[in-house]
């Protein structure tokens, strides 16, 4: 799957990640849907890593769970950055 397909399943993870987790994200939806981006194109090249990127197609259920754990890593760690920062301030 090309750098497009990587966007475009991006977009549709960052919804997801939204969805499960709702609070721990700030900045709203662009937010969440670039973060849905990095965290697919991160799950892609770590399903690349570990199984020399064969089987990496959009309609592919690996390439999803993939790409929604990455997205989950990403935003798990955005929201630990940004959280640490907002506390520190308040």
């Amino acid at each position: 799957m090309g750098i497009i397909g990587w966007i475009i399943l991006g977009l549709i993870v960052g919804a997801i990640v939204k969805a499960i987790m709702p609070g721990r994200v700030g900045g709203g939806w662009p937010t969440s849907l670039v973060l849905g981006v990095v965290g697919a194109i991160v799950g892609g090249w770590i399903g690349d890593l570990l199984f020399g990127g064969g089987r990496m197609e959009f309609w592919n259920i690996g390439s999803w769970i993939l790409a929604i754990v990455g997205g989950l890593v990403v935003a798990g760690v955005y929201g630990a950055i940004t959280g640490r920062s907002h506390r520190s301030h308040a």
